[in-house]
């Protein structure tokens, strides 16, 4: 959900972060405006539940505000924020995977009829993928995060992001050609 030009919006976070981290709350509002919901459709799409979505993207934002100050590398922000979102989903699939007898929500998300149709099909093909794979296509191609941030918030080699980027491809694009999409 980046716009515009990458480094500018490095420039823009590094600005935000060092001034966020001086006390200026208008820079910490700003800064989590604009990475607000980018955060909440990674979780949503690692999810697939859109109350738990907003569950745990209100988890990753209280503990990338409590480790904001820490934070080192201003211009690393942005994988810096996906790898605490990502623990936290992590975190709350673990838990999920502990409860006994869940049942799953029939929740219904109210959207427009337009856009519906787009995000069912293409969350549709995010479900045949592993969690793994599925992690590094929506970070490479949703949030234009490069081959070194994705290996950076995934914890992994960027050999090993570049093979999951291929398998998750492959396995997407044969996904919706066996549902009839043209390929």
């Amino acid at each position: 959900m980046r716009t515009g030009d990458g480094v500018e919006r490095t420039g823009q976070d590094v600005l935000l972060v060092v001034r966020a981290q001086l006390g200026d709350r208008r820079s910490l509002a700003e800064l989590v405006g604009y990475w607000h919901e980018p955060v909440w459709w990674y979780v949503r799409r690692l999810l697939d539940r859109p109350g738990a979505a907003d569950d745990v993207s209100q988890e990753a934002w209280a503990a990338a505000l409590r480790a904001l100050p820490g934070l080192r590398q201003p211009e690393r922000f942005a994988p810096w924020l996906f790898t605490i979102v990502r623990r936290a989903v992590a975190n709350h699939l673990r838990d999920l995977y502990r409860q006994p007898d869940l049942v799953e929500s029939d929740e219904v998300v109210d959207d427009d009829v337009a856009g519906v149709l787009d995000r069912r099909q293409v969350s549709d093909g995010l479900t045949v993928l592993a969690p793994r794979d599925r992690d590094a296509l929506i970070l490479f191609y949703l949030y234009d995060f490069t081959l070194q941030e994705c290996a950076q918030v995934l914890q992994v080699p960027p050999g090993t992001v570049k093979s999951r980027l291929h398998r998750a491809r492959r396995l997407l694009h044969d996904h919706l050609v066996e549902k009839g999409y043209p390929s």
